[in-house]
């Protein structure tokens, strides 16, 4: 299949890799002479202009960072007026659903479907990265065989927009479980247990839990709000924003996720 790629950094270009072992003619966009190169040794092609991306591809793959950025893309570029028509679009982005909704008001002849990623690079590299999918089934299911390239399980939650809503609740309870966590520490240090003990035996008892799983290898809370804190704490700006719009707030998840003040809320 032909594919063009949006989005090559730490995320994408993993899955670039991916994509072109399993012999799919993949079309990159790259900023820079060096990201260009880049591509080309992972064996994509590679260009500098979004348009050049999608204009012969069945399906663009868009895996940026922010809402921002993606609407930069989708909503004021060449992309969608270029694809092809019955061609189709996958977003990977974490975003608003009103934004998948403007995207597919936008995108006229062009499938649109959302596919929010819950993992890293590493899941990546061994295809299983899990994706919330949200399209129409028949899109879907001729999508199955790209997104398979590197994600496991693929989950068809619902029609276009639905894989954001599923995967903004997901990191609103995974922010929730990171500062319940950050409490426990908390609490177990004024009763004079260190962290890195906690850490060790909390993952063995009925306290554990994924959050606990992805924090306790890297020794403490605050090394991992370091490392994932801005990941997590832009598509929770987001669900606050929308649970605002509904006219309510993230009743005790809010509680919780205040309460990760470790090293910086996030």
């Amino acid at each position: 299949m032909k594919i063009g790629f949006i989005g090559a950094g730490r995320m994408g270009r993993p899955m670039v890799a991916r994509l072109v072992e399993a012999g799919h003619d993949v079309c990159a966009l790259g900023s820079t002479a060096d990201k260009r190169r880049e591509l080309e040794q992972l064996g994509a092609r590679a260009v500098n202009e979004v348009a050049e991306a999608a204009t012969q591809a069945d399906v663009v793959l868009l895996c940026v960072f922010t809402d921002e950025q993606l609407r930069q893309v989708c909503l004021d570029s060449a992309l969608l007026p270029t694809m092809p028509p019955g061609s189709a679009l996958v977003v990977h982005t974490t975003t608003s659903p009103k934004t998948i909704e403007a995207v597919a008001a936008r995108a006229d002849a062009v499938k649109v479907v959302d596919a929010p990623v819950s993992g890293g690079p590493h899941d990546i590299a061994a295809g299983r990265l899990t994706l919330f999918v949200g399209g129409a089934d028949e899109t879907v299911a001729r999508l199955r065989p790209v997104l398979g390239c590197y994600g496991d399980p693929i989950l068809h939650v619902g029609p276009c927009g639905a894989g954001q809503k599923v995967k903004l609740v997901n990191n609103a309870l995974f922010a929730g479980h990171i500062g319940l966590l950050a409490e426990a520490i908390r609490l177990g240090e004024r009763l004079g247990v260190p962290e890195s003990t906690l850490l060790a035996a909390l993952p063995h008892d009925s306290a554990t839990s994924r959050a606990l799983d992805i924090v306790a290898p890297r020794g403490s809370v605050t090394s991992f709000i370091e490392v994932a804190g801005a990941f997590v704490g832009k598509d929770v700006a987001v669900v606050r924003s929308i649970a605002a719009d509904l006219g309510s707030d993230l009743g005790a998840l809010d509680d919780v996720i205040k309460a990760i003040d470790v090293a910086g809320k996030v």
